[in-house]
């Protein structure tokens, strides 16, 4: 799978006029160039602000509410490991630093080349599998350290086409 790249002015014009330059939609658009970047990049902003008159202060405003979006660049495997209390009592914090490390990202961090994010959460609502781990929309339940490399590395594998068996 190619980079990740930040999308051209002609892409994002594109997303624009998708949604005929409108107020209201404006935040389909951010959600559109979300999906296409992984992240809401500054000209993007500027453009769309531009285009619909809607004030940059108005798109930051959005762009930190919703926890959809990101003014960061986000990996294409966003891995989020649960700090909930079970969590953190089952080892939820050395799963962390075990994924941290493994990745060598700080937490909240994104690999140089886009393909790993990995952030804490306080929740993903299933105590009773603690620890948790979720890589996109895959769940891994009673999560020790040692097995991260393993967990992380089909993601690795699989990005460059290999055949990945279920773990």
């Amino acid at each position: 799978m190619a980079a990740i790249a930040d999308p051209t002015e002609m892409q994002v014009q594109e997303i624009i006029d998708r949604w005929g330059g409108e107020q209201s939609f404006v935040i389909e658009m951010l959600q559109d160039v979300q999906q296409s970047a992984r992240y809401l990049p500054k000209p993007a902003l500027h453009q769309i602000s531009q285009a619909t008159d809607v004030p940059m202060a108005q798109l930051y405003h959005l762009a930190t509410f919703y926890k959809a979006f990101s003014l960061e660049p986000r990996g294409q495997h966003v891995v989020r490991v649960c700090q909930g209390t079970a969590c953190h009592v089952q080892g939820g914090v050395r799963v962390m630093e075990a994924c941290c490390r493994h990745l060598d990202i700080e937490p909240g961090g994104t690999t140089p080349d886009r393909k790993f994010s990995v952030e804490p959460v306080q929740c993903l609502g299933c105590c009773g599998l603690a620890a948790v781990m979720t890589v996109e929309d895959d769940l891994y339940g009673h999560v020790k350290s040692v097995r991260v490399p393993k967990i992380l590395d089909k993601y690795t594998r699989a990005a460059a086409g290999e055949e990945v068996a279920a773990s």
